[in-house]
């Protein structure tokens, strides 16, 4: 799973900490991504469409939909802080 790569990269995975609350958010973050990933190839359109295709209510679409941005920006700004943290780690050491 890309999640799984990127988290071990970001320093995200469950494992990387010895906290045990860390380590169920981040894997509930995990489960998340996996969910989300489940329900477009399971619910949206992007598949054929079974003959008894479930359709999530509106706001099941809207939990969603705001989950992936939560993940995704927290990510991007994880990311960002790393870059950050890196360069300043460069400057100081020069």
């Amino acid at each position: 799973m890309l999640y799984k790569k990127l988290a071990k990269i970001l320093k995200l995975a469950p494992d990387d900490y010895t906290e045990q609350i860390f380590k169920q958010i981040l894997g509930g973050c995990a489960s998340i991504v996996s969910a989300i990933g489940s329900v477009r190839n399971k619910l949206s359109d992007a598949h054929g469409q079974g003959p008894l295709r479930a359709r999530p209510l509106p706001r099941h679409a809207e939990l969603v939909v705001n989950l992936a941005g939560n993940m995704a920006t927290f990510l991007i700004e994880t990311w960002d802080a790393r870059q950050t943290a890196e360069t300043v780690q460069e400057k100081a050491a020069s």
